[in-house]
């Protein structure tokens, strides 16, 4: 199997040691980097496939070093550890380009899981959905491949990152039907806390974006039940 190639930026020594010791056996490539100067410069030199990255670092945050990042690399998934709980830190990390943010301290198991998902190389079986993944499904004007995680709009196409992929693939299958926000927690990031209910606010929004172009196509919110695409 491919080892995960994952580019830890994070200037607690002893923890960036830890993660690296206990991933690397579960086959993972994981490389360090203390400062996000030195986290950006690895970056673009290693091309990692997955990017950790801690929020508060001397010299450089991880905030302002995804910033950069993103100018010019708006593929590469991005995970943020980090201490501080505050919403608003929360909101400003996803809005830079984060995919997903985990609160520290996190047991080793979920951060493994979570990098898996961010790169899919894991993905978790969906409940009660029909399986069309390989297939191209037509949405309104859209055209959707949840294998290729691929969006195209009048001949034109993006790539959306695996959970993006995933929701939508969810909101497609049961189009006009309400998809229960707990059910896609539990199986998209494996629990159901507010934080994840607020990335998955974020990713809905980003689809939101994503199918702007087709004004017969809605993402509604049923307040207290889940999420539903209205074609």
């Amino acid at each position: 199997m491919e080892r995960i190639r994952v580019l830890l930026v994070e200037d607690e020594h002893t923890l960036a040691m830890i993660i690296k010791d206990t991933l690397e056996p579960q086959g993972f490539d994981i490389t360090t980097a203390k400062n996000g100067e030195e986290g950006m410069r690895l970056f673009f030199e290693q091309k990692p496939q997955v990017l950790v990255a801690d929020v508060m670092m001397p010299r450089m945050d991880g905030f302002e070093m995804v910033r950069r990042i993103r100018q010019t690399d708006r593929h590469t998934p991005v995970l943020f550890l980090t201490a501080r709980s505050a919403m608003n830190d929360v909101v400003q990390g996803f809005e830079l380009g984060a995919n997903d943010y985990l609160k520290k301290p996190f047991g080793m198991q979920e951060l493994m899981v979570r990098i898996k998902a961010l790169c899919g190389a894991f993905k978790a079986p969906a409940a009660d959905v029909t399986d069309t993944r390989g297939e191209w499904q037509q949405v309104g004007q859209y055209l959707f491949n949840a294998t290729m995680q691929r969006l195209e709009f009048a001949g034109k196409g993006v790539t959306l990152s695996y959970r993006e992929s995933e929701i939508l693939r969810r909101l497609i299958d049961n189009r006009n039907a309400v998809v229960n926000t707990q059910n896609i927690l539990l199986e998209l990031w494996g629990d159901d806390t507010f934080f994840n209910t607020r990335s998955l606010q974020v990713f809905i929004t980003r689809l939101r974006h994503r199918l702007s172009s087709d004004p017969s196509l809605r993402i509604v919110n049923v307040r207290g039940i889940g999420y539903k695409l209205i074609d």
